[in-house]
């Protein structure tokens, strides 16, 4: 048996599992092999093994700890509403960006943590296929080194897809990744895209009182949730200050020394033109597979990019899988996840399920929060589901008023024949917190009675979802 070297230590071979990445696909599926007595090694090309991946290190953790800062700081400007009086009330944006590398930094540690606690053994460095059972890797000190191996995980993620002719310098001009690292509020901004990652960092710097206009190209932000929900967001959004633009197709970026103007056409072909002294592109990602070796396997690559795998994750070549966001599923944290856990539990010959994608929560983290799972409105009728709809305000919640945040509603979609939940759609506070509750209840495949009859404590906002459930019925009690 061939021995492998690292950090000075021979390796016996050979491994049961290899993953390439160690975002919260890979590293969730390594701990979960540890779990389950599988010898495992991950693969991570970040400068100083710094485990987590885009979503730790520069997705979804630092974005929300400035998403929360966003939210104190917006709270405490309005604490008159409370009868609480603040003083030269101010922020210190250097010290708001050491407080969300702190979080990073623990959450980074915190998955070395589980490495060891799983004894995965981690190779810091460049990894690619190789060959059949082969993972050679480019190690971070120069030298190379393969790996032996049963199967091979692909979780490499994606990364930020250029557009042309909006070419990102890290100044006037951004992207998601560049965004996180600001030292200083710009004055003013343009976000290219309205997405998850547009609307979120735009309530974070719209907060810190930069100017911010959001430009979308289809006609209404937010656009893979409920239209109900898009046009919520966007009175909410104008409300604060924050303007919207839809239907606008941006084909010219000018830099200058005040900063930035994009031009382009309106829905009616007019000419539009926006100035700002900074561009957040908030459009593109592509999945992550540059120089894997995928060449060397009969691993197929679908024409957009991702890699065809079946419902259990698996690749045409045996014993390679891949997971997250270079497969076709929805690019989600908690996805990717629960695709490692499936693989490798299938891999130590574990009795395995498909996941059910319509049960996979979609939360954004700009305020109002939106979150939803299941079919919107207008999905549920395409699928030829005869609908009935139960929807109630924040506005008319107690626990809302007490908040101070009554922007928003819960929506809930259900169909006429059995009453079963298709679809929930919220919109207001807490609501990413708030959907849980709805993707176990769609699990277990409840009806709108049911839910509407599960008694909820008084008062919370999560009364929202059983006056909405009553509200199918028209049974709703306090609207």
């Amino acid at each position: 048996m061939k021995l492998l070297t690292y950090e000075g230590k021979a390796l016996a071979e050979q491994f049961d599992v290899t993953i390439i990445g160690s975002g919260p696909g890979g590293y969730v599926a390594a701990v979960r092999a540890g779990q389950l007595g599988l010898k495992v090694a991950i693969v991570e090309k970040e400068k100083d093994a710094k485990l987590g991946g885009t979503c730790g290190l520069r997705g979804c953790i630092p974005t929300k700890a400035l998403l929360n800062a966003a939210h104190l700081y917006d709270k405490a400007s309005h604490f008159e509403n409370f009868g609480l009086k603040v003083e030269g009330l101010s922020y210190d944006f250097p010290a708001v960006q050491k407080y969300k590398q702190a979080v990073v930094d623990k959450n980074a540690a915190g998955v070395t943590y589980l490495m060891k606690k799983n004894k995965v053994t981690v190779f810091n460095g460049f990894g690619r296929i190789a060959g059949k059972g082969k993972v050679e890797v480019d190690l971070a000190d120069g030298k190379k080194e393969t790996i032996d191996t049963k199967n091979i995980i692909i979780a490499t993620g994606s990364v930020v897809r250029p557009i042309p002719g909006f070419e990102v310098d890290g100044k006037q001009v951004v992207n998601s990744d560049q965004i996180l690292e600001l030292n200083s509020v710009p004055r003013s901004m343009i976000v290219m895209g309205s997405g998850a990652v547009g609307v979120e960092f735009a309530s974070v710097y719209h907060r810190f009182g930069c100017d911010t206009t959001v430009v979308e190209l289809l006609d209404r932000i937010v656009p893979i949730e409920d239209a109900d929900v898009s046009k919520e967001l966007a009175r909410s959004f104008k409300k604060q200050g924050i303007k919207c633009e839809t239907g606008i197709k941006l084909d010219k970026l000018e830099k200058n020394k005040k900063g930035i103007k994009v031009s382009g056409k309106n829905a009616k072909g007019e000419d539009v033109a926006f100035e700002a002294e900074m561009l957040l592109v908030a459009v593109g990602r592509m999945p992550y597979l540059e120089n894997l070796g995928l060449d060397k396997t009969k691993v197929v690559v679908n024409p957009r990019g991702t890699i065809k795998v079946n419902e259990y994750c698996e690749t045409d070549e045996p014993g390679i899988y891949a997971i997250g966001d270079v497969i076709d599923t929805a690019w989600l944290a908690h996805l990717a996840s629960k695709e490692g856990i499936l693989v490798v539990e299938k891999i130590a010959g574990k009795r395995v399920e498909p996941i059910k994608q319509n049960l996979v929560p979609n939360c954004t983290y700009c305020d109002p929060e939106v979150a939803s799972v299941g079919l919107t409105e207008a999905k549920a009728k395409e699928a030829g589901y005869d609908v009935k709809v139960g929807k109630f305000p924040f506005s008319a919640s107690g626990k809302a008023r007490i908040l101070g945040e009554t922007d928003g509603f819960v929506k809930i979609v259900a169909e006429t024949k059995y009453d079963e939940v298709l679809g929930v759609h919220i919109i207001g506070p807490h609501a990413t917190e708030l959907l849980a509750e709805c993707v176990v209840a769609m699990a277990l495949e409840t009806t709108a009675d049911e839910l509407g009859r599960v008694i909820h404590a008084h008062p919370t906002v999560s009364e929202a979802i059983m006056e909405a459930a009553e509200g199918v019925h028209d049974l709703t009690i306090h609207m």
